[in-house]
């Protein structure tokens, strides 16, 4: 996953985002807000530039202070093909077991995903 720090790739993100209302709703507030100043201390992931497939927006890992607290390990996820949500949640440095997590997401198939590589990982999902 790439890191999006240049404030025209945001504005092009934010742009392509805005055409897929109300599905990317999740990041794209996100996504403005870091392409704002970032005041909250986010950052914006896509698996490849400019062509993505996958838009992931987290706090930053430095400000975590509790592996266990979901609250603060929200992600919210937009992507344009399942594949790209299957490979991000089998095993990518993007979302780590380590950490308990929240993710946020409009689109279905989403939930089936989650459930599924929870399942075999032998993982429980709430």
């Amino acid at each position: 996953m790439q890191i999006l720090r240049c404030p025209a790739q945001l504005q092009l993100l934010e742009e392509t985002l805005r055409k897929s209302l109300p599905t990317t709703l999740p990041v794209l507030g996100t996504v403005m807000t870091v392409a704002r100043g970032n005041p909250a201390s986010h950052e914006v992931l896509v698996d490849s530039w400019p062509h993505f497939g996958i838009v992931l927006t987290r706090l930053r890992p430095e400000e975590h202070r509790d592996p266990r607290d979901y609250y603060t390990n929200q992600l919210a996820v937009f992507y344009r093909d399942e594949g790209a949500l299957q490979a991000l949640l089998r095993g990518t440095e993007a979302v780590t077991r380590a950490r308990a997590f929240q993710i946020l997401g409009m689109q279905d198939g989403l939930d089936e995903a989650v459930q599924e590589v929870a399942s075999a990982r032998g993982m429980k999902v709430e």
